[in-house]
């Protein structure tokens, strides 16, 4: 096999709205009631998809879900007496941040050999507990080889799993044996923790994972009271590099040391408070970004337009650049619609690592499906949607069938 990192990004459903679910996600609640706008938002997602591609790396894709979703409604018994947001909950197009899909540990960390993958209960938000069945059922199918892959349930209640999000990889290579980093929270602040140590240790049995090799650390609790309600909106790592704030953890040095300890090969490159403020960092998504392995052996920060935007994080990128780090470029991106929800570059990607030859291929993007999916786009989703609309008939048919075409676009009659 040829093992190499696969991004899969979520397509943007065509039922994105701004209902300000996400308690702890204060760039959702603070844009709630706001027209959003699903063809800008989708087409912004693919944008940054091909750019990838254009860089040289392989590219997948995850579904919307069917939206809305009648049987949460069903069971919830939703009349108009009841709380709008259960309506909203219904109609949540949040699945395009696949970052939250699933846990995945790939074939070199595992016990038997195979690439694992839990998807996340995300049982802290009602709009997002309601996914897990639904996203298990296209990574059975975009992961059905079982030689290679194994799909599990999801860990159970009460233990809140939010998946790839409290989750990091450090190793020498993709294709290298890696030490798994598990972030978890501490209940009991003003918003919630949202994972949990025990669905981490949970996940790391289920997949056969070497315990010595496996580090938990806490996340922050001042980090998740001001907005970094996932530990990848303070930092991200990827292979031998993490990439954080300075407070990103509830004892920094103690969680340096503990992955060094597992992995002596770490390499921090840590911005500090007095350079850019958690809530500077958190209101521009610096550490929400993607940190990508090139072909030619550098990395690269994609991060999202908002943070040249601000200019202390400019700043401090530009100089991290300039230095001899191994970060070596910064690349912006439009991903303002997903932004505005709460979500940026590293929230709408799944990171996979396997031989793309052993995945399902309608998963997988080039240039030809990208272009067809745009026009399936640009023609099915609505330009725009407002509060108002959710939950009425001529919206539910109209993201029905905007599905419904990029389903028969895709040839997924199984994701119908």
């Amino acid at each position: 096999m040829t093992l190499t990192e696969i991004n899969f990004d979520g397509i943007v459903g065509p039922s994105h709205n701004y209902a300000g679910l996400s308690l702890g996600n204060l760039a959702a609640t603070s844009h709630k009631g706001d027209t959003s706008y699903p063809r800008a938002a989708a087409l912004q997602g693919l944008a940054k998809m091909r750019s990838n591609m254009a860089l040289g790396l392989p590219q997948g894709f995850l579904l919307p879900l069917p939206r809305p979703n009648p049987a949460l409604l069903d069971r919830l018994a939703v009349d108009e007496t009841a709380n709008p947001a259960l309506l909203a909950s219904a109609w949540s197009a949040s699945s395009m941040w696949t970052a939250n899909a699933a846990t995945v540990s790939p074939t070199p960390d595992t016990a038997d050999g195979r690439c694992h993958l839990t998807p996340a209960n995300l049982v802290t938000m009602l709009h997002r507990a309601q996914e897990w069945p639904e996203t298990k059922r296209q990574l059975d199918i975009a992961f059905a080889d079982t030689a290679h892959f194994a799909v599990h349930d999801a860990v159970p209640p009460s233990y809140g799993d939010e998946g790839a999000a409290n989750h990091m990889r450090f190793c020498e290579g993709h294709a290298a044996a890696g030490v798994e980093v598990f972030v978890y929270g501490r209940p009991g602040g003003k918003f919630p923790a949202r994972q949990h140590e025990q669905a981490s240790r949970a996940v790391a049995r289920l997949h056969g994972l070497d315990p010595d090799r496996c580090v938990f650390i806490e996340q922050n609790g001042e980090a998740i009271e001001a907005g970094a309600f996932h530990n990848d909106v303070v930092s991200v790592a990827n292979e031998r590099v993490l990439f954080t704030h300075e407070r990103a953890f509830a004892d920094g040095h103690g969680a340096h040391e503990a992955i060094r300890a597992a992995f002596p090969a770490l390499e921090v490159v840590e911005v500090p408070e007095s350079a850019v403020s958690m809530e500077e960092a958190i209101r521009s998504y610096l550490f929400n970004a993607q940190l990508l392995s090139l072909p030619d052996g550098t990395m690269a920060l994609v991060v999202p337009l908002e943070c040249r935007e601000s200019a202390r994080v400019w700043d401090w990128l530009q100089a991290m650049v300039a230095g001899n780090g191994p970060i070596r470029r910064v690349i912006p991106v439009d991903v303002r619609q997903s932004m505005a929800n709460g979500g940026g570059p590293a929230c709408l990607r799944l990171r996979v690592v396997a031989d793309p030859a052993t995945v399902d291929p309608r998963f997988m993007l080039d240039e030809a499906k990208a272009g067809a999916m745009e026009d399936v786009i640009a023609r099915h989703w609505p330009e725009s949607i407002g509060p108002s609309e959710i939950g009425t008939d001529a919206l539910a048919d109209a993201v029905t069938r905007a599905r419904s075409a990029l389903t028969d676009l895709l040839e997924l009659p199984e994701l119908g």
